[in-house]
């Protein structure tokens, strides 16, 4: 899902800059599938892999931040262009939490038992993840206006 949600942010930007378009996809795609063959690897299951997986995580969520600073740089006179990175730095917080979150443990590593029920590290990152799919839908449909007004002018 995370890495997904670059799709439409890279796809919209770059519509008309085709090249620039293929590889940042392509570079989103591979740490996604990198990413997806670790989470089903039964050995990189163990708890000790726990941080890797949550860095693999967080580094889908940050494999935006270099097409976000190109759309900045080269789309900066769009009024549409300070919203949408708006949307999408809440949507990277959203997702580095939950990536925190889930690392760490925290609330149950401080009061063991207690969480066991609701409010636990796993359904916080869920809770987290679900926020920045939202304010992922947010920028999308202000991308999907912006190039439907504009086109490649």
């Amino acid at each position: 899902m995370i890495a997904t949600s670059f799709f439409p942010p890279v796809y919209y930007t770059f519509l008309c800059h085709p090249k620039w378009r293929n590889f940042y996809l392509s570079g989103i795609s591979v740490i996604g599938v990198m990413t997806v063959m670790v989470s089903l690897t039964p050995h990189l299951q163990k708890p000790k892999y726990r941080s890797l997986r949550a860095l693999l995580f967080f580094g889908m969520g940050v494999s935006g931040v270099i097409p976000g600073v190109h759309k900045l740089i080269s789309h900066s006179h769009e009024p549409v262009t300070l919203t949408t990175t708006t949307y999408e730095l809440f949507m990277g917080m959203f997702y580095a939490l939950g990536a925190i979150f889930y690392a760490t443990r925290i609330p149950e590593r401080w009061s063991p038992g207690r969480f066991d029920i609701a409010g636990h590290s796993h359904q916080i990152f869920h809770i987290l993840v679900v926020a920045g799919a939202y304010t992922h839908y947010r920028a999308a449909l202000l991308y999907i206006e912006w190039r439907d007004v504009h086109g490649c002018d």
